[in-house]
């Protein structure tokens, strides 16, 4: 039989999976194969090619893994063929490399077995329309690789579902009270997500929501077995080698896992539990001795190990909160899901630090497949994709009803689908699932008909529908059954990101991410961003160049930070050949894009001077990248060279922050530390930093008109003394022409201060800085250059730099040949290759012709 409502929802988790089907109006968990409520995510492969799926393929793996760290500690080559926690790599370019397979599967496409496997465990009907839920924090490119493992598990509609909405519908339908505030706690085998739930008057609605996609139950496991498990090892075994060799230490971690993980979760239910191995488990130790497992290990001693991963995830819920001007007494219920918050640890810390009202009277491990079915109910196939799975053989009709709402009765309107066979004399029925309410025989006209159905108060009502000849003979109808929810309507999905472009700031010159407005966090779905004052950077026409538009989606705090710093998800493309006529640089572009749903984006742009609007393609399958372990340092230590920095401007800039920033990249370090060739770890290391940039520009920005006060008033300050210092130097005419210049600063710096005009006090600082030049080449000749490249060298972090060990290299470079008989033709020629690593529009650069004569810019 086929269906053409939902009705299925699917948890597609890290570590275990779910499913569940509206039966009768309830939400209703499928049973897997092994009869447990959720399916382990793992998939692998056998030498016959056989794909392998849930409670087999997690066993497999666990021998998976301890073959493999016994083949690579004894020097010998292993390769793969089971995976799991794929999930955390969605929308990357990682591929798991199966040699049963002869080669690699994306994180979409292993995805799309346990959706398989899910949908198999139906076998009373087919059903091709499913609700998958996603993490809140999921971005596009997270979303697309999402449906794209739904189509290729061989589901023709899917709708997507943050995961926090589907729990707190699954537990506002047995919540005694609709009304007030929640927060969900959503923390699952690889994804932390935290929501502000509104329950008012009945109807749920998003607040506000914030997450972290790389902080899970996975997460936990490795805390302890580098705090617990390798010390204990350490202790009783010579395994120094096997500490040496990142490769090495990174399978004997996995391996200690495998221990790990089962005792972790015993542990949220006993106080103790002994980790025990096998003898041929591990191999000798660098002292031929057999590495055996054999350790008691109490909730306490996990406590001190998980306690830094659970603080980062009420830390989230404490800033969601004061963004929101909330505390957790303001809070009505703190809603427990996912598998690690059955931890009475992190239970005690969340009652210590937000509230009391911890909420645990749903199943943590089903809620999000209980809520996404009860989501899937509301929804119909829209009329045309429904044509195309229509069940031929049934008699096509159309129901238009509220699927969600807190009235008692609500009007059912039935029509025949066009294209019907006219059949007259047809009468429908529509009955309450516990027979407690029909609506009797009625007949459908040519207008349709419309019945007032009565609702049971709280519930989920399920209806079924009845159709009849006139003979009164039962003709099947299509569809056949509808669900509507009382006492609950849920308010639309808001956006997870604020989505916007990157852009050139005009006083910082920094290319940085600027919302759509329209488009910023926690607005509803669906909405649409309208930015019309931009400016196209080159020309293009018919045969000539591309207009290019990057898109990035950021955080509550993006805004104005540096675009690299947040997610890319694409570049939007205008191709010449699209134009009807030729643009040259400098065009008027107004920007239109509407975000339908999770995972629907279309854009369109329309050019005022050609009075065109052109659509324009969106292509959301840009894959994340996980930079190597080189850069990564790199970048921590460049965040440490600029928290150093930021430290001398303490007056302007919260000190505390300062700290906190820095014990974040002590943090970062020790995780890159710990694996530093491990994907998933470069992945959330470079989350991290994103994160600590971010911080960064937002303290900047913070303290920069105080800054640039003090700066604007010391840079006059400096100019007149060093004027005054060398007007005995030079001719009279030449020094009277010097005097009037900067009297005309000191007439200009009052208005600045007056309107905190940061443009123009940098405009300013730069024409006060370029005739300091002046004067100095006046004087000194050569010594000017030598200023320069000092004054480059000192701030060095204040300037874009297009390639920064580039302009290290040349600085370095350039301060050599001052410290060893400079000439000016030798400056000039390294000044001249710094110029050419900044912004065209760099007031230094643009002052000095005779050093910008031959460069690139």
């Amino acid at each position: 039989m086929k269906r053409s409502k939902f009705d299925y929802g699917i948890d597609l988790g890290t570590t275990n999976s779910a499913l569940a089907r509206m039966e009768l109006g309830e939400p209703t968990i499928r049973k897997t194969d092994t009869l447990k409520d959720t399916l382990p995510s793992c998939v692998g492969f056998n030498r016959k090619r056989a794909v392998i799926v849930g409670d087999p393929a997690m066993n497999a793996l666990r021998s998976d893994i301890l073959a493999a760290q016994r083949a690579v500690r004894n020097g010998d080559e292993f390769f793969h063929n089971f995976f799991i926690e794929f999930k955390r790599t969605m929308g990357t370019d990682k591929f798991y490399q199966s040699t049963n397979m002869d080669r690699g599967f994306s994180s979409e496409e292993l995805s799309a077995e346990v959706l398989k496997k899910l949908r198999s465990l139906v076998i009373d009907e087919e059903f091709r329309s499913v609700v998958i839920t996603i993490p809140a924090k999921f971005t596009a490119n997270q979303k697309d690789a999402t449906l794209k493992a739904a189509e290729l598990a061989g589901f023709e509609h899917c709708e997507l579902l943050q995961e926090p909405i589907a729990a707190a519908m699954a537990y506002g339908l047995g919540s005694a009270s609709m009304d007030g505030r929640w927060l969900v706690f959503d923390f699952g085998g690889g994804t932390f997500d935290a929501a502000l739930i509104r329950a008012e008057e009945e109807i749920l609605r998003v607040q506000d929501t914030e997450g972290d996609n790389y902080l899970g139950g996975k997460n936990l496991d490795l805390a302890a077995v580098d705090e617990l498990l390798i010390p204990h090892l350490t202790q009783n075994f010579a395994i120094e080698s096997f500490l040496e060799e990142a490769e090495v230490a990174e399978y004997l971690r996995h391996a200690l896992k495998s221990f790990l993980e089962p005792a972790r979760i015993q542990l949220s239910f006993s106080e103790t539990v002994n980790i025990l191995s096998d003898p041929d488990d591990f191999p000798e130790d660098d002292d031929g001795n057999e590495i055996e497992l054999d350790l008691r290990l109490t909730r306490q001693m996990l406590y001190s190990a998980e306690r830094p991963i659970f603080q980062r995830a009420i830390d989230i819920c404490q800033d969601l909160l004061k963004r929101n001007s909330l505390s957790g007494s303001d809070l009505d219920a703190l809603i427990l899901v996912g598998g690690p918050t059955f931890s009475p640890n992190l239970r005690q810390m969340l009652r210590e630090q937000i509230t009391e009202k911890v909420d645990s009277s749903i199943d943590p491990m089903t809620a999000v497949a209980r809520g996404a079915a009860l989501y899937a109910s509301t929804i119909s196939i829209s009329e045309t994709k429904r044509s195309e799975s229509a069940d031929l053989t049934a008699v096509q009709l159309l129901l238009g009803y509220e699927p969600t709402t807190v009235e008692t009765s609500e009007l059912v309107t039935i029509h025949l689908a066009e294209g019907t066979p006219n059949r007259s004399g047809l009468q429908v029925e529509i009955e309450r699932g516990d027979k407690g309410w029909s609506s009797g025989r009625c007949s459908i006209g040519g207008l349709g008909e419309v019945i007032s159905v009565q609702l049971e108060e709280g519930k989920s009502n399920f209806f079924t529908v009845s159709l009849y000849d006139e003979r009164g003979d039962r003709v099947p109808c299509d569809p056949d059954q509808f669900t509507i929810l009382q006492g609950t309507k849920v308010g639309r999905a808001t956006l997870p990101y604020h989505f916007g472009i990157e852009a050139k700031d005009p006083d910082s010159g920094k290319l940085v991410f600027l919302p759509l407005p329209g488009l910023e966090k926690n607005k509803s779905y669906p909405a649409t961003g309208v930015m019309n004052d931009l400016k196209t950077q080159k020309p293009a026409g018919p045969g000539v160049g591309e207009i290019l538009i990057p898109i990035y989606e950021g955080d509550s705090n993006a805004r104005g930070t540096r675009a690299i710093y947040n997610e890319h998800v694409y570049d939007a493309v205008i191709k010449g050949d699209d134009l009807r006529a030729f643009l040259p640089a400098g065009s008027s572009l107004e920007l239109t894009v509407q975000l339908v749903r999770d995972g629907e984006i279309t854009m369109k742009a329309y050019f005022p001077s050609l009075d065109d609007t052109l659509t324009i393609p969106v292509n959301t399958e840009n894959r994340q990248s996980a930079k190597d372990s080189g850069s990564l340092y790199d970048e921590l230590k460049e965040a440490d060279y600029i928290l150093e920095k930021l430290e001398d401007m303490t007056e302007h800039i919260d000190s505390s922050r300062l700290e906190k920033l820095s014990d974040k990249l002590i943090e970062a370090e020790n995780l890159l530390d710990q694996a530093p060739e491990d994907y998933d770890r470069r992945m959330e290391v470079r989350n991290r930093l994103r994160e600590v940039f971010r911080e960064i520009d937002e303290l900047e920005a913070s303290g920069s008109w105080p800054a640039l006060r003090e700066k604007l008033q010391d840079t006059f300050k400096r100019l007149s003394r060093h004027f005054e210092d060398l007007r005995d130097e030079m001719e009279l005419a030449i020094a009277g022409r010097f005097q009037a210049a900067i009297e005309h600063f000191e007439e200009q710096i009052p208005a600045v201060l007056k309107t905190e005009d940061k443009k123009s006090a940098k405009s300013l600082i730069d024409e006060m800085n370029k005739t300091g030049y002046m004067i100095d080449d006046t004087v000194y000749g050569v010594h000017l250059y030598i200023k320069m490249i000092r004054d480059y060298d000192s701030g060095f972090d204040d300037y874009s730099w297009s390639d920064r060990n580039r302009a290290r290299m040349l600085l370095n470079q350039g301060l050599g040949m001052a410290a060893n008989e400079p000439t000016r033709q030798g400056l000039i020629g390294v000044l001249r290759e710094i110029f050419d690593l900044l912004p065209d529009d760099d007031s230094i650069k643009t002052n000095h012709p005779e050093i910008t004569q031959g460069t690139s810019s």
